[in-house]
């Protein structure tokens, strides 16, 4: 494989590592502001009308920011009933049709969050609820989100190549 994809699957690889262990962490914050919620709620009868939407939001960055790491990681849930049974080349020649499908169906993900991040930026969208927290946030992160997982599945579909080649790229 050409030098720029080894160093291209090594950034990319690097990069989704990074962001997903730091971000693993948001799963804690959300219990956090639940918690936080709970006992406002219930100790002090001061129910809180951004927590779980705040919540919410946190879920959505923890999900989609981890995206690309858990690609990277192949953690994602595998109906295998043939898969494990077959040679190590015969699962990257599958492996790369499945993440050409991957970038493919990223890519149309990606166009939609850019546009609807860019509206939200645009006009100032903001939520509909009691809070009416900005929309825009939100949106950022779940573009950056998808475009992580869209580098991934191309570094994943490179390493298929490459795999299938006989040249495999750790």
């Amino acid at each position: 494989m050409p030098k720029f994809v080894k160093l291209y699957i090594k950034y990319i690889d690097a990069l989704n590592l990074t962001v997903g262990r730091i971000v693993m962490y948001l799963i804690f914050m959300m219990m956090a502001i639940l918690l936080y919620s709970a006992l406002s709620r219930t100790l002090f009868n001061a129910p809180l009308s951004w927590a779980i939407e705040m919540a919410q939001f946190t879920m959505a960055a923890y999900y989609l920011l981890g995206g690309g790491y858990t690609l990277q990681q192949d953690a994602h849930v595998r109906m295998d009933l043939l898969y494990e049974r077959w040679p190590v080349k015969k699962r990257a020649f599958v492996d790369s049709f499945t993440a050409f499908a991957l970038v493919f169906y990223l890519g149309i993900l990606l166009y939609g969050g850019y546009s609807s991040t860019e509206y939200a930026l645009e006009y100032g969208q903001k939520n509909y609820s009691a809070w009416a927290p900005p929309m825009a946030p939100i949106k950022i992160i779940m573009t950056l989100g998808i475009l992580m997982m869209l580098l991934q599945a191309i570094a994943i579909f490179f390493r298929d190549l490459a795999t299938v080649m006989g040249k495999e790229i750790r």
